[in-house]
């Protein structure tokens, strides 16, 4: 971990639960971290908890505003000099069937999971290229594989991979790295916050595959992913199963999937 040591780590969506473990476990290994989210209970309790550490800091910004973006990097920009790593964790899910979906629904998941990601991204890219930086990208296993009534989260999580995979390749000769992380089901707050079929709070049942993973073990599986700067870091038992039942057997993979997890069809709002 001695390559994170003083290395400045900005993290969006950092009041959630993924995002609270990896601002801990980012500062456990010695990193400098700012911290990016809207303000709501949780940032404030995260904010609290690091108040007395000079190696924290944290502005409220929200990612689907370009002009919250520039102005959050540039916070940072001015407090530390530099940003060495970017880590694109802010997101949200629907949970319902897109025949029963509002499409507004659909655009608010593609614009917080994608676009957020992709305007911080652009904020930030001057100065992860001047640094050699790494970008670190929250996706799921969603990312590489289907995922019934939660088709608009899957979609968004699918065009992480495709546009920051091509980015990649464009920032290679600069030195910057792309990390995709694909986690399975994780113990945190999105899933009780999803949307309905149109925008308001989902109460029916809440279903996985397998078992819900702790946010501290991800988080210290993302943070070796960064220092090492993995190009791609698939977490959990579930995940590596998904990814390579996915890839061998599609058909078999999707059958399992919908048998699983078809209760989440459900047409509450």
């Amino acid at each position: 971990m001695d390559e994170l040591a003083n290395r400045v780590v900005v993290i969006t969506g950092a009041g959630g639960g993924l995002g609270r473990a990896m601002c801990g476990a980012f500062l456990a290994a010695g990193a400098r971290v700012a911290a990016l989210d809207l303000e709501h209970e949780g940032f404030r309790e995260l904010v609290a908890a690091h108040a007395d550490n000079p190696g924290f800091a944290a502005w409220p910004c929200d990612v689907t505003d370009a002009a919250a973006c520039e102005s959050a990097v540039g916070a940072v920009r001015e407090r530390y000099g530099t940003l060495d790593v970017l880590v694109n964790n802010a997101g949200i899910t629907h949970r319902s069937a897109v025949r029963d979906t509002d499409v507004a629904v659909l655009r608010r998941v593609m614009e917080v999971n994608f676009f957020g990601a992709v305007l911080i991204t652009r904020a930030a890219l001057a100065d992860l290229e001047a640094s050699a930086g790494r970008i670190v990208v929250i996706s799921s296993v969603a990312g590489f594989a289907p995922l019934i009534a939660r088709s608009g989260y899957s979609a968004s999580k699918h065009a992480l991979h495709g546009f920051f995979e091509s980015l990649r390749g464009e920032e290679e000769e600069h030195g910057v790295t792309v990390t995709m992380v694909c986690p399975a089901f994780i113990a945190t707050d999105i899933e009780k916050n999803a949307l309905g079929r149109d925008g308001g709070r989902v109460s029916h049942v809440y279903r996985t595959v397998g078992g819900r993973m702790r946010p501290e073990q991800v988080a210290a599986r993302i943070v070796r992913a960064a220092a090492r700067r993995e190009r791609l870091c698939v977490i959990g038992s579930v995940g590596r199963a998904s990814w390579w039942v996915r890839k061998l057997a599609p058909a078999f993979y999707e059958r399992q999937m919908v048998r699983r997890l078809r209760g989440e069809m459900g047409g509450d709002s």
